[in-house]
């Protein structure tokens, strides 16, 4: 069948055998995750052949958001809670809820990682970045940054946001964490991973925001 997730009968037979297995890599990455960096994380759901393993057939996005009835791991969750928590939920990818201990700017992924080059060679603070299967690259900054990017972007002079092919994440939105599947399409990756520094205080998006529309718009152009 490949999907536990969503069949009761499934989820008892292998949460059995993930119990004698004892603790997984995937749950010392969550702990990591809750305990070291204090980000929240949810159990999503996978897809395979286009099915989501919610059991919704008519799923708008599959394998890419949380499962409905998973209940969230709070930040701050010790390796013991964690491992109890996932044992629940076999098989789940690791979603990061959005818009508490960080917003996210998105752009598509060549964009990303040219502005990340310049950003590191200005020398500006910078905080994680991921790239998804898809195409895209998610920089973590401080929380808010999602609300004031239309007039962040308006006071740079750029009227019309859109055509940049960048947006804002913030509360309400999750993202797919490293290194679980999303969509079906493949890992998600870091290009740059969490720091202690850079994970709990992530940077204004003022900080960013310049280097990643110009890149943005020239990558468009």
């Amino acid at each position: 069948m490949g999907f536990t997730i969503g069949s009761s009968r499934g989820i008892r037979d292998i949460r059995s055998s993930s119990r004698r297995r004892g603790r997984s890599s995937e749950c010392t990455a969550v702990a990591e995750f809750t305990g070291l960096w204090g980000w929240a994380v949810v159990p999503g759901a996978r897809a395979a052949a286009g099915a989501c393993s919610c059991g919704h057939s008519d799923c708008r996005a599959p394998g890419a958001h949380p499962l409905d009835f998973a209940p969230e791991v709070p930040a701050g969750a010790t390796l013991d809670e964690v491992t109890s928590a996932w044992a629940e939920f076999p098989g789940a990818s690791v979603m990061l809820p959005v818009g508490r201990a960080f917003d996210v700017i998105e752009v598509a992924e060549p964009a990303g990682r040219r502005a990340l080059v310049r950003l590191e060679r200005m020398g500006l603070p910078l905080g994680p970045v991921t790239a998804t299967p898809d195409g895209r690259a998610h920089f973590f900054v401080a929380p808010g940054a999602a609300a004031e990017l239309p007039e962040l972007l308006y006071r740079m002079g750029w009227d019309d946001p859109t055509s940049l092919d960048l947006r804002g994440l913030g509360p309400g939105t999750h993202i797919t964490a490293p290194p679980s599947d999303r969509g079906g399409l493949g890992p998600v990756h870091w290009l740059r991973p969490p720091a202690l520094d850079s994970a709990t205080k992530p940077p204004a998006a003022r900080l960013l925001l310049g280097t990643l529309a110009y890149v943005a718009h020239r990558s468009r152009a």
